[in-house]
C-alpha cells in the first residue's frame, strides 16, 4: 500500500473514498461552497462590535492538539474566540457554539462532519451558507510561504524567520527517499520518485479520469534527475590537473632551493657593465640581494655562499663599484674584495685645492686642468657661504672648502657636481662646529680666519697630537704683545703653497726674496686665504688650542715636532736641525 485506498494493482481510487484527491490541499470536493474557483476575493464581513480584535486563523492544521500533523497549506479551521467568558465563540454565525470542547481539538460529529476521520470541517458549512468564511489563501500560490501576522495574541509563524524549519509538504509530495534507480539513471515508473520534482500543478487532477491519478506531470526525462555532462567532467579533470601540477611545481622550486645548489652564473660576466652601489653596514645577503636585483649575480645565496667560502669577503668596503651583468658569485666577490675597483675618490685631509682638481680630472676620466677650470669660472655658483671672503689676493675661493673624505661617483659624477658636494660637506661641518659663533671669542674677524688657522694647523702638524700645539702657537704669535716675530707667523708652509712645492727645508733666501700675501716671514697676520683643506681634528684643535704658552716649534726629521716657549729654545733646535742637514747631504 502506497497511499490510502489504493491497492498494488493498477486499480484507481474509489471516488467515494474519503481521501478521495486529497480533500484540504485541493479545494474540490472538500470545499464546496467555500473557496471560488476564480480566485477572486472573498467578501469580507465585519465581526461584532465587541470582537474587534482579530481571532488567529491556525495557519498549520497539523499543531493543534488532536489533530493529524499536516502541512500549513491545510484549509485553515476556524479557531473558535472567547468573549471572556469561558465560551467559544463561532465567528462564522456569530454565536456561542457551546462546545468549548471543539476549541481543544476534539471533533464535534454534529457541527463537523468528517471530523472523526480525520479531517475536520470537510461538510462545516454547506454551500447554501449566507455567511461564507473568508478565505485567507484564495487566489494565492497555495504552497507559498504565509507572512508573519501582525494582529494581537496571533501565534508566530515558526516559517517565516530565516532560520526556522522549511514549510512542510503536501501529502502529494510526501515521497519517502529513493532507495534505487533505473539503469539509465532515471526513477522507476513505479518508484514514488516519478512524479516528484517535475513541473506542472501538483495538486491538479485529470479531468474525468474517474481515477484520481495525478495529470499535468511530464514524464519526459528532460524534467528528471540531470546527467553529468562530458564537458563539465572535463573541466574537473583540468582543475584537478591544474592543481596537482601547480602542487608539484611549487613543492619541486621548494626542494630545489632548500637541498639543491644554488642557481648561479658562470664566467666574469657578459661584457655589459653596471654600477652598483654597496650601502654602508650592509650585510652579505643585503649584498647579494643588490647584485641580483642588478642582473650581476644569479641569486643571493650563490652570492652569500661565496663570500662565505672566501674570508677577505669581511673587507667589501662600501661605495659604488663597476661590475659586469651575469658574472659568477665568485667573480663579483674578486671584484668587491679590490679597492682599485671601488668607484669612489677620496680626498685626503691637508691636499690643496689644485691636487684636488687633478685628482678629479684623473678619476672621471677629464683632460688635466677640465675642473680647475670649473672652480675658477663657477665658484659663486659652487653653494660657497656668504662669510667666505673672495678677493684678488686670495688664489682659490675654494680652498678650504673642498671637504676631505670619500665620495662615490656614477657614470653622472661630473666635475661641478662632485665640487658642489665638497663645499656642501664642508658646510655642513664649519656649520655643526658653530664658526661664526666661535670666532670672536678667539680674537678673529671671521669664520673664514678660522679656516685658515685651521688650514694652516694641519699642513704645519704632522701628527693630531701636535695639532692643538701647533694651534696655540698661531694664536700666540697673531697676539699684538708678540715681539718675538711682530706678529708674524713666519711658516714654511706658507712659502711651499705660493711655490707649489712641499719641501720641508726652506732657505732664509727665499723668505726674504718672494713678495707674495701668502709669505708670512714677509707680512705679519694671516694669510689672505686658506693654504689647504683641513679635516675635523685641524679645525677642532683651531677651535680649542692648548694653553701651554708654545711660541716656537721645529720639525727634527719630518715626523717629529719639538715645540718650545722661548727664542733660546728654538734657536738651540734651529742648529741641531741645520747640522744634521748638512750630513745628509754630505757637505
Amino acid at each position: 500500500m502506497t497511499e490510502y485506498g489504493r491497492g498494488s494493482g493498477p486499480e484507481p481510487w474509489h471516488p467515494e473514498d474519503p481521501l478521495y484527491g486529497d480533500s484540504g490541499w485541493s479545494g474540490h470536493e472538500a470545499q464546496q461552497g467555500r473557496m471560488p474557483f476564480g480566485g477572486g476575493p472573498q467578501q469580507q464581513y465585519p465581526q461584532e462590535p465587541h470582537h474587534q480584535q482579530y481571532l488567529q486563523q491556525e495557519q498549520y492544521p497539523g499543531q493543534m492538539q488532536g489533530y493529524p500533523q499536516q502541512s500549513h497549506q491545510q484549509m485553515p479551521v476556524q479557531q473558535p474566540a472567547y468573549d471572556g467568558g469561558g465560551q467559544p465563540w463561532d465567528t462564522a454565525h456569530g454565536g456561542y457554539t457551546g462546545a468549548p470542547q471543539a476549541a481543544q481539538g476534539y471533533p464535534d460529529t454534529g457541527q463537523y462532519p468528517g471530523a472523526a476521520e480525520g479531517y475536520p470541517g470537510t461538510d462545516a458549512y454547506p454551500a447554501g451558507d449566507p455567511y461564507p468564511a473568508p478565505d485567507p489563501y484564495a487566489g494565492a500560490d497555495p504552497y507559498a510561504q504565509q507572512p508573519v501576522g501582525g494582529y494581537p495574541g496571533e501565534a508566530p509563524d515558526l516559517y517565516g524567520t530565516p532560520e526556522a524549519y522549511p514549510p512542510p509538504k503536501p501529502p502529494g509530495r510526501r515521497d519517502p527517499e529513493p532507495d534505487a534507480e533505473a539503469e539509465d539513471g532515471e526513477p522507476d515508473e513505479d518508484s514514488p520518485l516519478a512524479d516528484s520534482g517535475r513541473d506542472g500543478d501538483d495538486d491538479s487532477r485529470e479531468a474525468g479520469s474517474g481515477g484520481g491519478r495525478r495529470a499535468g506531470r511530464s514524464k519526459g526525462k528532460g524534467k528528471g534527475k540531470p546527467k553529468r555532462s562530458g564537458a563539465a567532467c572535463l573541466v574537473a579533470a583540468l582543475v584537478i590537473a591544474g592543481v596537482v601540477g601547480g602542487g608539484g611545481y611549487y613543492g619541486y622550486t621548494y626542494l630545489k632551493a632548500r637541498f639543491g645548489s644554488a642557481e648561479d652564473y658562470a664566467g666574469s660576466g657578459n661584457g655589459e657593465s653596471v654600477e652598483v652601489e654597496i650601502p654602508n653596514g650592509a650585510t652579505v645577503a643585503q649584498m647579494g640581494s643588490i647584485l641580483k636585483e642588478a642582473g650581476v649575480v644569479a641569486s643571493t645565496q650563490a652570492f652569500v655562499d661565496a663570500a662565505t667560502a672566501d674570508k677577505r669577503s669581511t673587507g667589501i668596503q662600501p661605495g659604488t663599484y663597476t661590475l659586469q651583468k651575469k658574472m659568477s658569485s665568485a667573480s663579483a666577490i674578486a671584484v668587491l674584495i679590490d679597492p682599485s675597483k671601488l668607484n669612489v675618490l677620496t680626498i685626503p685631509e691637508g691636499k690643496r685645492a689644485v691636487e684636488v682638481y687633478k685628482m678629479i680630472d684623473k678619476k672621471l676620466g677629464k683632460p688635466e686642468g677640465t675642473t680647475a677650470q670649473v672652480a675658477q669660472q663657477q665658484a659663486k655658483n659652487l653653494g660657497l657661504p656668504a662669510w667666505a671672503v673672495s678677493t684678488r689676493k686670495v688664489r682659490d675661493p675654494l680652498e678650504g672648502f673642498l671637504y676631505p673624505t670619500r665620495y662615490d661617483l656614477s657614470k653622472e659624477t661630473t666635475p661641478e657636481s662632485l665640487l658642489k658636494q665638497m663645499v656642501k660637506n664642508a658646510n655642513d661641518k664649519y656649520a655643526a662646529l658653530g664658526l661664526e659663533g666661535k670666532a670672536k671669542e678667539l680674537g678673529l674677524a671671521n669664520p673664514y680666519e678660522l679656516v685658515i688657522v685651521a688650514s694652516l694647523v694641519q699642513v704645519e702638524g704632522n701628527k693630531h697630537d701636535d695639532f692643538r700645539k701647533m694651534s696655540e702657537v698661531i694664536y700666540n704669535r697673531l697676539k699684538p704683545s708678540n715681539t718675538a716675530t711682530n706678529q708674524k707667523i713666519e711658516f714654511d708652509s706658507t712659502i711651499n703653497y705660493i711655490k707649489g712645492t712641499s719641501n720641508i727645508n726652506v732657505s732664509r733666501e727665499e723668505t726674504r726674496k718672494i713678495d707674495d700675501p701668502y709669505n708670512t716671514y714677509r707680512y705679519a697676520g694671516l694669510p689672505p686665504g686658506p693654504i689647504s683643506n683641513p679635516g675635523d681634528e685641524a679645525v677642532n684643535a683651531a677651535l680649542d688650542p692648548d694653553k701651554g704658552g708654545w711660541m716656537f716649534f721645529v720639525s727634527i726629521d719630518g715626523n717629529t715636532t719639538t715645540f718650545t716657549k722661548t727664542f733660546a729654545e728654538h734657536d738651540k733646535l734651529v742648529t741641531e736641525f741645520n747640522e744634521r742637514q748638512k750630513k745628509k747631504s754630505g757637505g
